[in-house]
């Protein structure tokens, strides 16, 4: 087994060190490590597992991970990655989110072998204003701060604004780190390559304060092939909650990565050895069209964050999505699954007697434009009912043709599908 600082650097997870020294720290002594997750919605997102996993990597190779949610620093907002303040939550509004984001962080880390979770919140909100600006303001100047990238970039922004709530957030997490130094032992921070400015002032905080030295340690940021973050989709953030994004849908993201970042993700959020990871890479290559290594890393993070059951049951619904073995998913999977396809809502009256021909329902839902055409279309081999192609023009449609009883799933050619839906 590499060590590992090696395995860390071989999965890309390095971004910059405060300290080179911090490789041979993790390789050979118990180091305590943090990240913080400020509760800015009641759910992680996907933005978030890259930490996750890091912070998962750490104890298995024998360091402690504390977790630490900003029940605090999630009252003032981070300025890094927004071009506008954020909104300030109450305090019923972070216990709420708290409540959702504490058992995903348990998914992850051993709270029974000594991972910790803890809440900043317990410290900061009876920290004194003086005697935080007289013990960690005075280490600071205005200069350095406004330097700081997530500072200098609002202010370069349209609005040329960031307010003193937002501007002082990097102190707070400077504190959080010497809290932590002072009552746990931590000496590393971890975060995502934009935290660099806010770690960076929370080592030289402890340095100043306690002639001590600590460690701060980023990764790289999430993005795709174009550049743009990872789990932003049209429909807003890939959540961790199942109720906010379903395992299936999670899955489905997963699925369609691009062949460009497909082996970057293996590496970060899968615990597959270097062999598999590279055998998958050189697929990818040889044969893009399989795309086996997008449904292995989609199986594999699926059942990080939801567990094997979930991820078999969406790997599943993804294989038969057009075969006949659809007819097999409970209906809210199968509502999933068809979820983009247009729908159109009968009486199921219709389906009575002889039934509804099959030529008609292809007209009324628009996969064809006439009758004439349907006819076609089912002698031709291109009409499929449940994903099973039917070639015979007088083919009427009842009851046994739906699916949990209510739904009657047309096909035309290979993509364009259309649910009848039969109240």
């Amino acid at each position: 087994m590499d060590a590992l600082s090696e395995e860390l650097r071989w999965r890309g997870l390095v971004n910059q060190l405060t300290d080179p020294d911090l490789a041979k720290r993790l390789d050979h002594d118990r180091l305590t490590a943090y990240v913080g997750f400020d509760p800015t919605a009641s759910s992680l997102g996907v933005g978030n597992l890259l930490q996750l996993c890091t912070l998962r990597r750490l104890q298995e190779r024998g360091h402690r991970p504390i977790a630490l949610a900003g029940g605090g620093t999630g009252s003032i907002g981070d300025p890094g990655g927004r071009s506008e303040e954020r909104p300030l939550l109450t305090a019923e509004e972070l216990e709420a989110n708290l409540s959702g984001i504490r058992p995903q962080l348990g998914r992850f880390l051993d709270f029974d072998a000594g991972a910790l979770l803890l809440d900043n919140g317990d410290w900061l909100w009876d920290l004194g204003l003086l005697e935080f600006l007289r013990d960690v303001g005075k280490h600071f100047t205005v200069n350095t701060m406004v330097a700081k990238e997530t500072v200098r970039a609002r202010l370069d922004a349209e609005e040329r604004s960031i307010s003193y709530t937002e501007f002082s957030y990097m102190l707070l997490q400077a504190y959080d780190f010497l809290h932590l130094f002072d009552t746990q032992g931590c000496v590393l921070q971890l975060g995502g390559s934009d935290q660099w400015g806010n770690i960076v002032m929370g080592v030289e905080l402890i340095r100043r304060v306690r002639r001590a030295q600590c460690f701060g340690l980023t990764t790289p940021l999430v993005v795709k092939a174009d550049g743009t973050k990872f789990g932003k989709t049209e429909a807003g953030n890939l959540w961790l909650d199942p109720s906010r994004t379903s395992p299936y849908q999670f899955f489905q993201a997963f699925v369609r990565t691009e062949d460009a970042v497909v082996g970057k993700y293996l590496r970060f959020f899968t615990w597959l050895d270097r062999a598999r990871i590279e055998e998958l890479e050189a697929a990818t290559t040889d044969h893009p069209e399989r795309r086996e290594a997008q449904r292995v890393l989609a199986r594999e993070v699926t059942a990080l964050v939801h567990g094997d059951t979930e991820a078999a049951r969406a790997d599943r619904a993804a294989s038969v999505l057009f075969s006949e073995e659809i007819a097999g998913l409970d209906e809210g999977l199968l509502l999933e699954v068809l979820s983009d396809a247009p729908s159109t809502t009968l009486a199921r009256a219709e389906l009575d007697g002889e039934g509804l021909e099959l030529v008609d329902a292809l007209v009324r839902t628009g996969l064809t434009p006439s009758r004439s055409a349907a006819r076609n279309t089912i002698e031709q081999g291109g009409a499929y009912v449940g994903n099973r192609r039917e070639t015979d023009p007088r083919r009427c449609l009842g009851v046994g043709d739906l699916l949990n009883d209510r739904y009657l799933l047309l096909r035309k050619g290979k993509r364009h599908q259309h649910v009848l839906r039969f109240e």
